[in-house]
């Protein structure tokens, strides 16, 4: 079944369309929840109230191709909600910290693969975590939110800009800034490319 086919029978009370539509979107929306906190279990909620609010609000999505932006916008809401609530745990991997040169390519920076059962570069990785999760915890919300859309959740700057309600070009910019802040952070902390790619 077309996904857009499978969100018109959700829509129209399709029990079981709803069904496969929590089974198809609950990873994704769990992991951006993750990403948001990092923690499993305030991921898990935001997850299970994204999928309530859908259950009660998919009647009035306009059009289903607009479906992935819209889910998205729950989910950032809900996120919102309990981040005001003090919840502000959130985390970021390695290989997603600089820009990519083109919308669907690898990204500029990239850290090196871990050798298998190498304890050594297993404490450093888990070292340079807290490191860019401190520097994370830095960024402002928005930057936070378009970075973590983009760079792991692959949307493109047009579902990023319907899901958020603002335009392209704030995308662009608010993505610009992240990253350059990041940079600035990290290398306050003394990590640099060199750094994560020492083994090689």
């Amino acid at each position: 079944m077309q996904n857009e086919d499978l969100i018109s029978q959700a829509q129209s009370g399709d029990t079981y369309a709803q069904g496969e539509v929590v089974r198809e979107w609950y990873p994704r929306i769990y992991n951006y929840a993750f990403k948001y906190f990092g923690e499993s279990d305030l991921a898990a909620e935001a997850a299970q109230q994204t999928f309530i609010t859908m259950h009660h609000k998919i009647g009035q999505l306009k059009e289903c191709s607009k479906f992935k932006s819209w889910i998205y916008t729950i989910a950032t809401n809900i996120c919102r909600q309990e981040s005001r609530k003090g919840k502000r745990h959130r985390w970021l991997s390695f290989d997603q910290l600089l820009p990519k040169k083109e919308e669907d390519t690898s990204p500029v920076w990239e850290v090196s693969k871990p050798r298998d059962h190498n304890p050594e570069q297993t404490y450093l990785r888990s070292e340079l975590g807290g490191i860019l999760n401190k520097c994370l915890q830095q960024l402002s919300k928005d930057q936070r939110e378009v970075l973590i859309m983009k760079e792991y959740e692959g949307l493109k700057f047009r579902e990023i800009a319907e899901a958020l309600n603002v335009s392209e070009n704030t995308v662009k910019s608010r993505l610009y800034y992240a990253f350059s802040h990041m940079r600035k952070l990290l290398a306050k902390e003394n990590i640099t490319e060199n750094t994560l790619k020492y083994e090689n």
